[in-house]
């Protein structure tokens, strides 16, 4: 984005918020690591004057239930990018798709039914799949894995300080780096499914512009969030597992 003409941006570009909610544990360094990074580059990216409005970075501190009734209604995409396999089923992306917002994810934890529900043509999907995770990781220990070189790009990009001083990131940088070892060898696969994920994005920005393609897609996402309602939970497990019948109220 920076090395494009304010013409090219603004052609290329849809104009993107992107917020952040989380905590990070008490002794969760790494996590604190990812905490302060948001917070910086935010801190570049939201004065910087080339990129004005095209995009601003907000992380919210304290994210709750509370600051989630605020936030979930007005968002239209929601980003559940864990690992496939990886992640326990959450309900934070049924709570997005009950409210209309479009998901961009992996095949992991709840995405998987949600998926299923509101269809593939209305979520936004990318990433390994749970069942190659193990062969991918023993690729990397073999020294098979070749990056991206537009991962490459961004690692060196926030080693050359421009979202603060780099050593203070050192640890998080080298989590991504190496073929084997605690902390190292990129666990997470990041940089495997780093390319699918920008491919996606482009997906969305298209899509986006398309506001009666996204608008459709919205109304279905609320319309299949129907699964994930208190009221059908309660039922299924009234009648398959506690095997009760309703009450009638005269």
């Amino acid at each position: 984005m920076k090395e494009m003409s304010p013409e090219e941006r603004t052609k290329l570009f849809v104009p993107r918020v992107c917020i952040f909610g989380g905590k990070a544990f008490a002794t969760y360094v790494q996590a604190k690591r990812i905490v302060k990074f948001i917070t910086d580059v935010g801190v570049t990216v939201n004065h910087d004057p080339e990129i004005g409005d095209l995009l601003k970075v907000v992380f919210v501190p304290d994210y709750n239930v509370s600051v989630a009734e605020v936030l979930i209604p007005g968002s239209e995409l929601s980003q559940h990018i864990s690992t496939a396999g990886m992640e326990a089923s959450g309900t934070s992306n049924m709570k997005f798709v009950m409210n209309g917002c479009i998901l961009i994810g992996t095949l992991d934890g709840a995405n998987v039914e949600i998926r299923q529900e509101v269809g593939e043509d209305n979520f936004f999907l990318f990433g390994a799949r749970a069942d190659e995770i193990a062969g991918l990781r023993k690729e990397r220990a073999e020294g098979k894995f070749e990056p991206d070189p537009r991962f490459e790009e961004v690692k060196a990009y926030i080693r050359s300080g421009v979202f603060g001083q780099y050593n203070y990131y050192d640890e998080l940088m080298g989590s991504l780096e190496g073929n084997e070892g605690y902390g190292r060898a990129d666990y997470f696969l990041v940089g495997k499914d780093f390319p699918s994920y920008l491919e996606c994005q482009e997906q969305v920005d298209e899509a986006y512009r398309d506001q009666k393609r996204w608008t459709k897609m919205s109304i279905i996402n609320t319309a299949g969030s129907y699964k994930f309602s208190s009221d059908r939970t309660i039922h299924q497990y009234a009648k398959d597992i506690w095997r009760i019948e309703p009450a009638v109220i005269p």
